[in-house]
């Protein structure tokens, strides 16, 4: 039992939640914290018990949805897998788990998702967005299908973390319209740009092997040196739009933390770049996960921070 259940953490990537789980609970805080436009503090109607079962929902949801959308991509992928050295030895291709046992942990994720949703009520945004949400995060393993846009797309489903939680958080007891869904719509472009520019570093392992297979990946359209330019490019936007933040929302109230925050994050942007390069792709694994752990963690907890102050 112990086994299976370590097979399907390692299935999931479990340890790749780092990614997006931050983000979401900075969503969360802010959505605690924020003053809406116009007033001096939050409106905010919810007791802290609620909070705390709403944090708790917020934790579910995104575990149980994120092990569904990377469950749909290994049985979507088995195939290619299969054929794929990098991959091969993967969970399905390998044998080691089955194709009905995944279907059945995919099905049993989105019902603990949708489930989940029901612990925001009455706020009622979450369970209606249940099924789009799915479907944006799922619809990314078929992407390369038929664009190379699925970077972006990526990019995109996780970049709605924490809009998704902020609303979650306090979606029924405010008027939601621009100005007040603002900071997390420019926080969330700058997270598209983040995500697609190391999914591009990633997928410039299986350049030739997706030129081969008629996958569609940037790398395979542009060559590795082309992409690694483009993910450059998005990294830069990233930092750009970020920098806007304070200027755009006052209310945040970013100061000193989130400048160094942003600061460190652009020395590690630099590093995970200097750890590849067109003819030297060792170093991925460590470009993709130890440098964007510490940039996701890292900003997350400085924004967090500086608007609780």
């Amino acid at each position: 039992m112990v086994l299976k259940v370590r097979e399907f953490l390692e299935l999931i990537r479990f340890s790749h939640t780092v990614f997006a789980l931050p983000f979401a609970l900075l969503g969360a805080v802010l959505a605690l914290t924020v003053p809406l436009p116009g007033n001096a503090a939050p409106s905010f109607e919810l007791t802290w018990p609620q909070v705390g079962l709403r944090l708790v929902g917020i934790v579910l949801c995104m575990f149980f949805a994120r092990s569904a959308a990377m469950a749909f991509n290994r049985l979507v992928d088995a195939d290619i897998d299969g054929k794929n050295p990098r991959t091969a030895e993967r969970h399905l291709p390998s044998g080691r788990l089955s194709r009905g046992g995944v279907w059945g942990f995919f099905a049993a994720m989105v019902g603990l998702f949708c489930g989940s949703c029901t612990l925001f009520l009455p706020n009622w945004i979450p369970l209606a967005g249940a099924l789009p949400v799915l479907v944006l995060i799922c619809g990314y393993s078929l992407a390369k299908r038929f664009t190379a846009a699925a970077h972006l797309w990526l990019g995109t489903a996780l970049a709605a973390s924490p809009l998704c939680a902020w609303l979650a958080m306090r979606g029924e007891v405010v008027q939601v319209d621009p100005s007040d869904i603002g900071p997390m719509i420019v926080l969330g472009a700058a997270i598209a740009c983040w995500v697609a520019g190391f999914d591009i570093i990633y997928a410039c392992q299986d350049a030739d092997f997706d030129r081969q297979q008629g996958l569609h990946s940037l790398p395979a359209r542009l060559g590795v040196a082309g992409a690694l330019r483009l993910a450059a490019g998005f990294h830069l936007g990233m930092l750009l739009i970020l920098a806007t933040l304070p200027w755009l929302f006052p209310q945040l109230r970013l100061g000193s933390l989130f400048a160094v925050a942003l600061t460190a994050a652009g020395v590690l942007v630099v590093v995970q770049h200097r750890l590849v390069s067109p003819t030297d792709l060792r170093r991925v694994n460590v470009a993709f996960f130890n440098v964007n752990a510490l940039i996701s963690f890292g900003l997350s907890l400085a924004i967090a921070l500086d608007a609780w102050a």
